[in-house]
């Protein structure tokens, strides 16, 4: 294993413990049906990782390209999930005569 792969290696693991804390809450989310965050915070989320995955992809950078690409179906999920539930509180709203 030569000192490439090594540090390969090092930033898997780190993107792995960085990514850690949304897993968590991702779980938590859809244990609760619902996100528990700020809806603004998943658009930046969103926003933020597509520019870093295209940056990741121009860089040909194995680590970022899988912690970003991941990173993006969680924050896709979540805001269907807000979505879900913002339909459902519309549809359960009373309905003046």
């Amino acid at each position: 294993m030569n000192q490439e792969w090594l540090w390969i290696a090092i930033g898997f693991l780190g993107q792995a413990l960085f990514s850690a804390r949304f897993m968590v809450q991702w779980i938590a989310s859809e244990r609760a049906k619902r996100s528990i965050v700020p809806k603004a915070f998943w658009f930046f989320s969103l926003g933020g990782g597509a520019t870093l995955l295209a940056y990741a992809l121009y860089r040909q950078d194995p680590v970022f390209i899988v912690g970003q690409g991941t990173g993006l179906f969680i924050y896709v999920r979540n805001l269907m999930l807000l979505r879900r539930e913002e339909r459902n509180t519309a549809q359960n709203a009373p309905h003046e005569p």
